[in-house]
This record gives structure tokens, C-alpha cells and sequence, in this order.
């Protein structure tokens, strides 16, 4: 199970393909009207997190998979690319052991016991953070929180910029999703519409069926910026964080014996964060923004 992007239906709907994305995230950023919000920094500045020594460490295998842009896929000339990959390479420069470095890829099905086997070290492809799995493995600190989003028709008749101006408004949501249980928890207010899947959900806002909808960030990110959207909507209010209905966001999976290990990814982390390299990575991945 990935993080997050779970509750809006199969990774193959869910998702445009591989050359699609990596189309969409090579938009220059001075293209755009105005530079999205920044990424938000997970790492609290007065924390000091060890930087355990490495130098007994032979090689440092990350495992990923192609079938999660644009976190991870195979680009046009069928290598690795995507925000998971270049942050793992990251990862290695700012810890000294790009050398022993390598990141391989694999079936999403197969991380889980590749890395049991020791066939790997550190899983960086969405994993989601679950009671079950930390009884078997640990995760890093999380690194980037998948937000929900509203958009809105722009010809919808809103008035106001924040969510309390779509009280009486139709506003739709995937039924049975962890959007739907958030949008109700958080405005139960809003008056909502549910639909059975994404696409319709999409078609819906478009044709003006509803005024606005409610779904994970990153869809909607590059849905309202694609052709097919056909400049219909937009962004509007948020982001909406919460552990309780979307979890911990991405993480790094590891074994439990790889305590240092961990300790030195945490390190990382919090150094590609605070240093600008993290968002980087970001705003090559998501032009658009997520928040």
C-alpha cells in the first residue's frame, strides 16, 4: 500500500504514465505566473540529529520501483529517474558515500520482502507507514506530507478566497476515500457530492456539475495545469495536512537492526531540508506546487 494517494483509486487510474509526468515536471518554473509555496520544513531547526559513522558500511542499496511518477519511473531512455530517486542520490552526496551507492528497482510487491532478505537496504518508493509494518521494519522521519486540496470551477460564483466560502456550494469527493472521511471531519458544512471515482469526479468540476472538489494535492496539482483540464479551474484554499486521515507522509523504510543506519538517513534528511536541496528536488518534481 503506497502513502496517501491510495484513496483516489488504482495507481493506473490514478496516475498519467511515466513520460506523461516527467513531461509535465520539466515545465520551467519561470513559465509559470508566479513561484509556487515553498515546501514545508519537517525538521524542527534547533534539533540536532547524530551522524552515525558510516565507514564500515560496504554499500548502501536503495530499492525502488517505475510505476510511481513522479516519485519513481523509468524515464524515455529507460533509466531511473524521479523525486525518490534523485533525493536517495542526495541522500549519498551529503553523507560522503556516493560511491557506494546504488538504487535499483523492483516490482512494488517484491520492496517488502527484498528488503526482508537483505536484498537491499532502505526502501524510497511510498511505502505507507502502517501498525503492521513497524512490527517488522523502521522508517525514517518524513520527508515531504502528501496535502489535500480543493479546486473550484473559476466560473462558479465563490465569494471569498478560504473554505468557508463553499458552505452551501456542491462540492464533490470520491466516495469511500480518506478524503471524503477528512472533508466531512474538517467542514461539515460543506455540502457534499459523491462520486465513484476520480475521473468522474474531474469531469464533474469541469462541466460545472459542482462547484469545487476535494482530493489528494498532488492530483489536482496537475490536473487544473493539464490540457485536459482545458483551464477550467483551479486551486483553491489550503493545504489541508493530517496524519489521522492521510499518515505520516513519505518515509524511508528500513530494517529494524539498522539503527544507524536510520540514524544517518534522519541526519541527511534533515540537512537536504534545511540547506534548500530538498526543496530543490521538490520544485523540479512539483513546478506546480502542492501547497
Amino acid at each position: 500500500m503506497r502513502v496517501c494517494l491510495s484513496s483516489l483509486g488504482s495507481l493506473a487510474s490514478r496516475m498519467a504514465g511515466a513520460a506523461l509526468i516527467s513531461a509535465c515536471c520539466a515545465t520551467p518554473l519561470a513559465a509559470q505566473e508566479a513561484p509556487p509555496p515553498g515546501l514545508p520544513i519537517l525538521f524542527d531547526s534547533r534539533e540536532r540529529l547524530p551522524k552515525p559513522d558510516l565507514s564500515s558500511l560496504v554499500r548502501l542499496r536503495f530499492l525502488t520501483s517505475v510505476d510511481f511518477p513522479p516519485f519513481n519511473f523509468a524515464d524515455q531512455n529507460g533509466k531511473l529517474a524521479g523525486f525518490h530517486v534523485d533525493l536517495a542520490r542526495e541522500i549519498c552526496d551529503e553523507l560522503g558515500i556516493s560511491d557506494k551507492c546504488q538504487i535499483q528497482a523492483l516490482p512494488f510487491d517484491e520492496l517488502q520482502g527484498a528488503l526482508s532478505a537483505s536484498q537491499g537496504d532502505a526502501v524510497i518508493a511510498g511505502v505507507a507507514v502502517t501498525p503492521k509494518l513497524r512490527k517488522s521494519f523502521t522508517f525514517s522521519r518524513p520527508f515531504l506530507m502528501l496535502p489535500a486540496r480543493f479546486i473550484r470551477n473559476l466560473k462558479a460564483s465563490i465569494d471569498g478566497t478560504t473554505a468557508a466560502a463553499l458552505t452551501g456550494h456542491p462540492v464533490g469527493v470520491v466516495k469511500g476515500t480518506a478524503h471524503e472521511a477528512m472533508l466531512a471531519a474538517f467542514f461539515p458544512s460543506i455540502k457534499q457530492v459523491p462520486f465513484d471515482d476520480k475521473d468522474a469526479l474531474l469531469a464533474a468540476v469541469k462541466d460545472g456539475k459542482v462547484d469545487a472538489a476535494f482530493a489528494d494535492g498532488l492530483q489536482l496539482s496537475f490536473w487544473v495545469s493539464s490540457s485536459s483540464a482545458e483551464k477550467c479551474c483551479a486551486l483553491f484554499d489550503g493545504p489541508y495536512l493530517s496524519q489521522q486521515f492521510l499518515g505520516e507522509g513519505m518515509t524511508i523504510m528500513l530494517r529494524q537492526q539498522d539503527a544507524d543506519l536510520t540514524d544517518a538517513i534522519n541526519h541527511a534528511l534533515a540537512t537536504l531540508s534545511r540547506d534548500g536541496r530538498l526543496q530543490e528536488i521538490y520544485l523540479r518534481y512539483f513546478p506546480y506546487g502542492l501547497y
